[in-house]
C-alpha cells in the first residue's frame, strides 16, 4: 500500500472520517487507546520535534528526534540523530540509553519527529525492526518519510502489522521539514 496509504488518509481526513478504518490513527479520531490526550501527545512530540535541531547535518540522512515515555507519562529516554556517532538514528538512540529489556518500554509510547526507517545500509536492524523488538505497543510520529534518500518507507505498516498503534501528528511536519532543510532545499 505504501505512499497510497497517504493519500487514502487525506481523503478521509476531507471527509470528515478520519483514517482509522484504514488502521492508522490520526489526530482526528475521538480518543486515543492508550489513554494519553492529544494535548500530551503533542508536547511530548514537540520536544522530539525540538531534538531534531540538534542533529549535526548530514547531506545523506534526516535530522531526527525522539522521546521515549512511559505509561505514567514520564520520560525514560531521549536521542537524535547522530548524537553518539555518525550513523545512529535517533530512536535507536533512545531505545539504547535504556538498554535490551527494560521493564517500562511495554508500556512506552516512543514520539519521533519522523516515521520510524524501514531501509536502513548502515546497521543491521531499522528503527522499526528495533521498536518492534523493544515491546514499545505505541509510536507519534510528525512526518512520513518522503522518497528522499528511501523509495518507499515501509515504517508504519510494519509496525502496524506487528500489532503496534500508530498514530500521525501531520500538522507538526513543517517544522521536522525545516529541521531538514539541508536536504530539501538542495539544488
Amino acid at each position: 500500500m505504501g505512499r497510497r496509504r497517504g493519500a487514502l488518509c487525506a481523503e478521509a481526513e476531507k471527509a470528515g472520517r478520519g483514517a482509522t478504518n484504514l488502521g492508522l490513527v490520526t489526530t482526528t479520531d475521538a480518543s486515543h487507546r492508550a489513554g494519553r490526550t492529544r494535548g500530551e501527545d503533542r508536547e511530548w512530540l514537540s520536544t522530539a520535534v525540538d531534538l531534531a535541531w540538534r542533529c549535526p547535518p548530514s547531506p545523506s540522512a534526516f535530522n531526527v528526534g525522539a522521546v521515549i515515555v512511559d505509561g505514567d507519562d514520564r520520560e525514560l529516554a531521549r536521542g537524535w540523530s547522530r548524537d553518539t556517532d555518525e550513523t545512529v538514528h535517533a530512536e535507536e538512540s533512545a531505545l539504547l540509553r535504556l538498554g535490551p529489556g527494560h521493564p517500562r518500554l511495554p508500556g512506552a509510547t516512543i514520539y519521533s519527529s519522523l516515521e520510524p526507517c524501514s531501509v536502513r545500509r548502515s546497521r543491521p536492524a531499522t528503527c522499526t525492526q528495533l521498536i518492534i523488538a523493544s515491546g514499545i505497543r505505541r509510536v507519534v510520529f510528525a512526518w512520513r518519510e518522503p522518497s528522499l534518500l528511501v523509495e518507499d518507507c515501509q515504517g508504519i505498516e510494519q509496525l502496524e502489522a506487528a500489532g503496534i498503534e500508530v498514530v500521525e501528528f501531520p500538522e507538526f511536519a513543517a517544522q521536522v521539514q525545516a529541521a531538514n532543510a539541508h536536504l530539501l532545499n538542495k539544488p
